[in-house]
């Protein structure tokens, strides 16, 4: 079964600036939450169980301790990091039910990035309240890759804590509705997409159907005369945008107008360039 979206992650120079950010371009954003090898976030989620992970380096010699032991995750972090520069959108996140398997797939398909990965934290919902999480991770690049990766998620322990109140954004945002790459050689992208989520028939011309979202492969020149955003000149395959799903467009807009955020009207849909503590653009398109 192709797998669905999990989460995608968004490096960042700066957790601070990044909760700025977002919550000015109206999310409602987690408390901090730090991994054990280095590594911290500030989430939003939705109702649907995804959710966008802006990343940061909270302990530099954990971090580096974590590469020298083989920690593909923030080994892939620090590529991106020194290719592209601390602020971006390295990585989609696939769920998994069985991050094992998953792995066995990539290493057949010739597509792993590297060992699976283990971990657990702690989780904090907006109350307080705490419970650990557990993760499986397994990890898939193309070879023209630098830095930015795929992973499958298996979710081992699902924190027992109450999320609604994050999963409710000022924005009008319920869910992440498509999730846009750039390659060169769009197929080429489509392909390894659609081998690293096992979607089998699923992707077509350039488009791959998860049970959750779709994620959008085109070229940069389509990429920019589509969206109004710069020409994206990077020779290997990158992830470039987020369309998100509001309920009412005339309201998102009031809302960025009010917060002072620079956006562009691009027909029906509002297209808001990357900054830092944001990482990639975000487009809020109304669908009912």
């Amino acid at each position: 079964m192709t797998r669905p979206l999990d989460h995608l992650v968004l490096p960042t120079a700066d957790l601070h600036v990044a909760r700025a950010r977002l919550t000015r371009l109206g999310f409602t954003v987690a408390p901090r939450g730090e991994h054990p090898f280095g590594t911290e976030n500030s989430c939003v989620y939705f109702s649907d169980g995804t959710f966008i992970e802006p990343l940061a380096i909270a302990d530099r010699a954990a971090a580096d301790a974590a590469v020298a032991a083989g920690n593909v995750f923030v080994a892939r972090d620090r590529i991106y990091r020194q290719d592209v520069g601390p602020e971006g959108f390295s990585a989609v996140v696939f769920g998994s039910a069985d991050a094992n398997e998953d792995h066995r797939r990539y290493v057949r398909a010739g597509i792993s990035a590297g060992d699976r990965l283990d971990f657990s934290r702690p989780f904090v919902d907006a109350s307080g309240r705490s419970d650990m999480a557990s993760f499986s991770l397994a990890f898939a690049a193309a070879q023209q890759m630098r830095g930015t990766f795929v992973f499958a998620c298996q979710r081992a322990n699902t924190p027992r804590v109450d999320r609604s109140a994050l999963e409710a954004h000022a924005n009008g945002a319920t869910r992440i509705a498509q999730v846009v790459a750039v390659a060169p050689d769009s197929a080429a992208m489509t392909d390894f997409l659609s081998v690293a989520a096992d979607a089998g028939e699923a992707a077509q011309a350039g488009k791959l159907e998860l049970p959750n979202t779709r994620i959008f492969v085109t070229t940069p020149d389509f990429h920019a005369q589509h969206f109004g955003l710069p020409r994206e000149t990077r020779e290997s395959p990158v992830f470039a945008a987020i369309v998100f799903s509001v309920r009412d467009i005339d309201a998102t807009r009031r809302h960025l107008v009010s917060g002072g955020v620079d956006h562009d009207m691009r027909g029906d849909r509002i297209v808001i360039a990357a900054a830092p503590g944001q990482g990639a653009a975000f487009i809020f398109e109304e669908h009912t």
